[in-house]
């Protein structure tokens, strides 16, 4: 009878841990939603720094007894590890990092607010795993924003957006004729010509915003706050309307979200055009 060599049974159990620390891998994430699955299971979609989109399985998070539960619900910005499966990742550990939802969900314009900003991530960032590190980063800053109450959360969700479509090469032409180049100021905005229009390339249909909705749209792309929180409500909801209507026309459909936002926003037209 051969002997048994306790050495070989050491190396067949460091082999099977060196494989699962291999397989497992850690990210930080924004939970963008969850939904049930099974009796005590569910479903969380996060947007990670390295890996993108990722849709993952959280064990027994509808239990009360559960460790991690609270801690995976949307809004929340949270360091997680995961086990990679063929259809879905499991979560096996979390850590919260920030939790937004708590001065979040309180109030109702910053709670709708912060859903269309996540629900825009989720259209936006691509495929599943695949990187959006941007897209991340400017996710978090802009529900760090929502929940701190730095600036007026819809100004903050039209700067979001515009920075997002940027992201994804969608960004409206501002200072330009999206179709000839000639530098602006111009005056009309079409949306599917892709922004602003000098007099020459105008198609029907096109936009005339009132002077200064144009240029509040260039100060929410680069941040310019001290200017922003000076121009008028009328003009701020004429910009708006332009970043919502943009934003629909690339993605062809429009967001569940964005009626629920506190404010009034101009239609969009069949043609592509906004009415103001």
């Amino acid at each position: 009878m051969a002997r048994f060599d306790p050495s070989s049974l050491a190396g067949v159990v460091a082999g099977a841990c060196e494989d699962v620390r291999v397989r497992l891998y850690r990210d930080e994430a924004v939970v963008v939603r969850q939904h049930k699955l099974g009796e005590a299971d569910r479903i969380v979609t996060l947007l990670t720094r390295q890996h993108g989109l990722v849709r993952a399985v959280a064990k027994g998070v509808r239990r009360t007894k559960s460790r991690f539960g609270a801690r995976l619900e949307p809004f929340a910005y949270v360091d997680v590890q995961l086990h990679p499966g063929r259809t879905l990742d499991t979560i096996t550990q979390v850590h919260t990092m920030e939790a937004f939802a708590a001065d979040i969900v309180d109030d109702y314009g910053r709670y709708t607010t912060a859903c269309a900003v996540l629900e825009t991530a989720e259209r936006l960032a691509g495929e599943e795993r695949a990187p959006a590190p941007k897209l991340h980063a400017l996710t978090a800053s802009a529900l760090r924003a929502i929940a701190a109450k730095q600036h007026p959360h819809e100004l903050i969700l039209d700067a979001y957006l515009l920075r997002a479509m940027g992201f994804a090469g969608w960004a409206p032409a501002l200072d330009e004729c999206a179709r000839c180049a000639t530098p602006g100021p111009h005056r009309a905005f079409h949306v599917a010509a892709g922004g602003a229009v000098c007099v020459h390339c105008r198609p029907p249909g096109a936009a005339t915003p009132a002077p200064g909705v144009l240029d509040l749209l260039i100060a929410l792309l680069k941040g310019e706050w001290a200017y922003i929180e000076t121009v008028p409500d009328n003009l701020r909801r004429q910009a708006s309307g332009l970043v919502a209507a943009h934003l629909q026309w690339h993605l062809e459909r429009q967001l569940r979200t964005l009626p629920l936002i506190e404010r009034s926003r101009p239609a969009l037209a069949a043609n592509g055009s906004v009415a103001l």
